[in-house]
């Protein structure tokens, strides 16, 4: 019994001394790096869906608001595929908010500027934590200590994801965003045709996203939008510096 108990704690010594190696082996830096991008994401996707549905709201539309999506719940929102693809690539959706067109006095117009909330609401967002992040930026650079690197490093990624997601949604492929606002142009037959085969859309979608050929042309756009946008924090920032 002796015998066999030394082997035991023999052999739970090796597997523990085995399992020590590989979780110090790990490397941590993707786990946070993912963590730090999940706050951001679900900010960005509960604001981008809120938008949509207040706005419908505001034009007649009250299904948002009775099916409980006029919420700042983010998993009222979330679309479990698309945040996953919002924190691992950048770009991501959320879980569409309901919209009957028949309740809009002009239903092309209305969905148009319901449909156009979202990615504004996005460019908002990036703006104000721009904004944020050029004002503070001096006065705690003063005191740098892990966690305001940790709340820039917050701030900063809150902005770019949500210019991502904005210039996402742009794209004229149904169901995004930018397909109702650009469709919204087209005859009464010809947009409700192209409502219709709606939910084709998302089919191509994910076959241009994982054949990688939306990669290239949605980082450019994402990344030129944001260095525009970045004027904002290099103003607030000569701001501040005027007064130290």
């Amino acid at each position: 019994m002796a015998d066999f108990a030394a082997l035991i704690l023999k052999h739970g010594g090796n597997v523990l001394n085995a399992f020590q190696s590989i979780w110090n082996g790990l490397d941590w830096s993707v786990f946070s790096n993912v963590l730090l991008n999940v706050l951001p994401a679900l900010v960005c996707i509960t604001l981008h869906e809120l938008a949509h549905g207040f706005v419908a709201y505001k034009l007649g539309d009250p299904t948002a608001k009775d099916q409980g999506r006029l919420t700042l719940n983010p998993i009222k929102h979330i679309d479990i595929v698309g945040l996953v693809m919002m924190v691992a690539v950048g770009f991501g959706w959320a879980k569409a908010v309901p919209v009957n067109m028949n309740n809009f006095k002009k239903p092309k117009r209305d969905m148009a500027i319901t449909a156009a909330a979202g990615p504004v609401c996005n460019i908002l967002i990036a703006c104000v934590m721009l904004l944020i992040y050029g004002l503070l930026y001096y006065p705690i650079s003063m005191n740098f200590g892990s966690w305001t690197v940790t709340l820039f490093d917050i701030i900063f990624r809150t902005a770019y994801l949500s210019t991502a997601l904005a210039v996402f949604n742009l794209i004229p492929i149904p169901p995004l965003d930018g397909s109702k606002v650009v469709f919204s142009a087209l005859s009464e037959e010809g947009y409700y045709k192209l409502m219709h085969y709606e939910r084709y859309g998302m089919i191509i979608l994910m076959v241009l996203l994982i054949s990688n050929v939306l990669d290239t042309p949605l980082s450019t756009a994402a990344y030129f939008v944001f260095d525009k946008l970045f004027y904002i924090s290099k103003w607030a920032f000569s701001l501040v510096m005027k007064f130290f």
